[in-house]
């Protein structure tokens, strides 16, 4: 449970400054002043009806945060834009060239070039011919452009799960700050009770100066805090919203209280887990796969590739002096090819998809490296904030406020001096801020953690409201 001693510290620092007034200001002021000043002082306590101003912001939730950001996000449209417009390649790859459609005049007399009944070679010719590359080369174009296309669509999966990561990063870090904001201003009120009881006992002979001086520094200090962290979730909600695609001034409710869901895997069973399912990965074993499915085409390259060519010929009867052509029409059939003497250029081909596979398998062991690293060390840090978050919980933060009512009671009998009294409060204060963001560290790190591994680890224990 979360401590919360507001009220109650400053209604025993109340009595303590009433009792203490009332038995020694004969000489001052009369028991009827200081009994009024008291009775304003606890009406303070108890804040005024709100008003209805505005309305409440309802609590956000994550996952639908996290939705919007996946669907509206111009960045993520246009990675998948790019995967689409690749995957629109794999059949042009492996599609054939248009055939070429050919008609000419073949042999006529330059005098008169439509006259074909002069020449028995005259003719008029219809041809087609259709470029053949050589076998498998069409399959492997096919490969290259699919395993391209297919590192593009993993890597806008990657795209997904880095913009998830952000969106909950800045979820839990806007949370803390509203927590902050929360425990600065209810340390605010009783620093400012703290000054007004600090002057009133200096008024009358019972306290020192240093001690108006040092409680007005603290609340100088906190408001320094507060100013710090109003700017600070400003620039939250701007980042939010910039990732959800909407204006930057888009007001963000507050963030609901949460558990903090334990990781039940080991960093083997994680590592397995982010090698089987992490986008990253599969996108550089898509290149992979292009890079070796490129080489084989380079090899390919050594062999020619073939046209096949038919062309019909049509001629008119022709007659002569010397003899009589009946002008029968004719077929031609053909075939051309490459001849590959720029061995040169192939060789650099080959070369070039050989180093292209290196690169790629190099890429995908130091990914790999990376992945197992980002696991243990994250793994370290969710280990380090739990046990800090069970140690102010259980530790720290009890202890603090045992030590402020134990202040309390002893600057009641004047055993404790307001300097003491002070820095209890000041503790107590610190344990509870360093508490919030050790959760909403944890939290974040947590989402680092899904995003190495490629998998949803809180699926069957999302934050809750308590």
């Amino acid at each position: 449970m979360m401590p919360n001693t507001t009220e109650g510290d400053e209604l025993e620092i109340l009595g303590i400054l009433s009792s203490n007034l009332t038995k020694n200001d004969g000489n001052r002021l009369s028991m009827k002043r200081y009994s009024v000043l008291a009775l304003l002082m606890l009406f303070s306590l108890f804040p005024a009806p709100a008003r209805a101003d505005g309305e409440r912001l309802p609590a956000e939730n994550l996952t639908a945060l996290v939705a919007v950001a996946v669907t509206n996000n111009p960045e993520l449209k246009a990675s998948e834009s790019r995967w689409q417009m690749f995957a629109s390649k794999v059949k042009q790859a492996g599609a054939l060239d248009d055939p070429m459609v050919m008609f000419k005049i073949q042999n006529t007399p330059a005098r008169e070039p439509l006259v074909f009944n002069k020449d028995p070679q005259s003719a008029k010719v219809i041809g087609i011919s259709q470029q053949l590359p050589f076998w498998g080369k069409r399959g492997l174009r096919r490969d290259v452009a699919r395993y391209e296309a297919d590192s593009y669509r993993w890597a806008f999966e990657e795209r997904k799960l880095e913009l998830t990561r952000m969106v909950k990063e800045s979820y839990y870090q806007l949370w803390a700050a509203d927590k902050g904001l929360e425990i600065v201003s209810r340390n605010l009120k009783i620093l400012s009770d703290f000054i007004t009881i600090t002057e009133l006992k200096y008024s009358v002979g019972q306290g020192v100066q240093q001690d108006i001086f040092k409680a007005g520094l603290e609340k100088s200090k906190m408001v320094e805090m507060q100013i710090t962290l109003q700017q600070q979730r400003k620039s939250l909600e701007a980042t939010l919203n910039y990732l959800l695609s909407r204006p930057a001034e888009t007001p963000l409710g507050p963030i609901a209280d949460f558990t903090l869901p334990p990781v039940t895997l080991s960093q083997e069973q994680l590592n397995t887990t982010a090698l089987e399912g992490r986008p990253q990965v599969k996108s550089l074993g898509s290149l992979k796969e292009k890079a070796d499915a490129s080489r084989r085409l380079a090899r390919k390259e050594f062999y020619p590739d073939f046209n096949l060519s038919v062309e019909y010929m049509i001629r008119d009867a022709v007659s002569t002096e010397m003899a009589t052509d009946p002008g029968d029409n004719m077929v031609s059939l053909g075939v051309t090819f490459n001849l590959p003497f720029q061995q040169g250029k192939r060789r650099a081909m080959v070369a070039e998809s050989t180093f292209e596979q290196t690169m790629a398998a190099e890429e995908l062991r130091a990914l790999k490296n990376s992945i197992s690293y980002t696991i243990n060390e994250t793994l370290l840090q969710l280990e380090r904030r739990r046990k800090l978050v069970e140690l102010y919980k259980g530790g720290l933060i009890p202890q603090a406020e045992q030590s402020l009512q134990s202040a309390l009671i002893g600057y009641r009998v004047g055993k404790v001096d307001f300097l003491t009294l002070l820095d209890s409060r000041m503790n107590l204060f610190n344990y509870e801020r360093e508490l919030y963001e050790s959760q909403a560290e944890y939290m974040m790190k947590l989402a680092q953690l899904e995003a190495a591994t490629g998998n949803d680890l809180t699926a069957t224990s999302l934050p809750s409201p308590r």
